[in-house]
């Protein structure tokens, strides 16, 4: 009942304006560890990780955490090794300013001092780790949790926030259960 009760106190604070939907899904185990110390609900982690590295299996939309963003072109590799070495090479290639990297694409320029190393951002816990701590610093800034993650995409705002903002309610949307509507900051 206590679980039930704090779910629901999380999720509203999510919304802006709802109305009823289908059921939502239970964000995997890992999420919901990583996301509860950092005081982010576990629905807008699984969110943030659906939006920024989603790929279709089997039908279905996931987070794939071998994924990076080189200057704009998305990469889906099938083992962190691989990935690893790309990533790597992107560093030099482009510069970290244009390399966002796993679960969560973390820009590398922007949050590489978070990781002790280039390719522990492709380790999935530590990267939804630091995922989850960069949303709580842009809720503690924007006060909700959709607005911030229209900042935790750019946190300079605009049309490229709300296009973000548009495009995170729908997977956030899918994981509540709730048919929420995007902010207008």
């Amino acid at each position: 009942m206590a679980a039930s009760v704090v779910r629901a106190v999380l999720v509203s604070t999510l919304i802006c304006s709802a109305a009823p939907a289908q059921s939502g899904e239970v964000p995997p185990p890992a999420y919901q560890s990583i996301a509860i110390p950092e005081g982010v609900p576990s629905e807008v982690l699984y969110a943030i990780a659906l939006q920024e590295s989603g790929t279709r299996v089997r039908g279905r939309t996931i987070p794939w955490p071998w994924t990076l963003n080189v200057a704009g072109t998305g990469y889906r590799f099938a083992t962190r090794n691989d990935a690893c070495r790309a990533l790597q090479i992107a560093i030099v290639s482009v510069g970290p300013a244009r390399v966002d990297v796993g679960l969560g694409q973390t820009n590398m320029r922007a949050n590489g001092h978070r990781y002790t190393e280039p390719c522990e951002g492709l380790d999935p816990h530590k990267n939804l780790r630091v995922t989850a701590q960069i949303l709580a610093e842009q809720k503690a800034i924007a006060g909700s949790w959709i607005a911030a993650a229209g900042r935790y995409h750019r946190p300079a705002g605009g049309a490229p926030a709300a296009r973000y903002r548009r495009a995170f309610t729908k997977h956030l949307s899918r994981v509540t259960g709730i048919n929420l509507k995007t902010e207008t900051p």
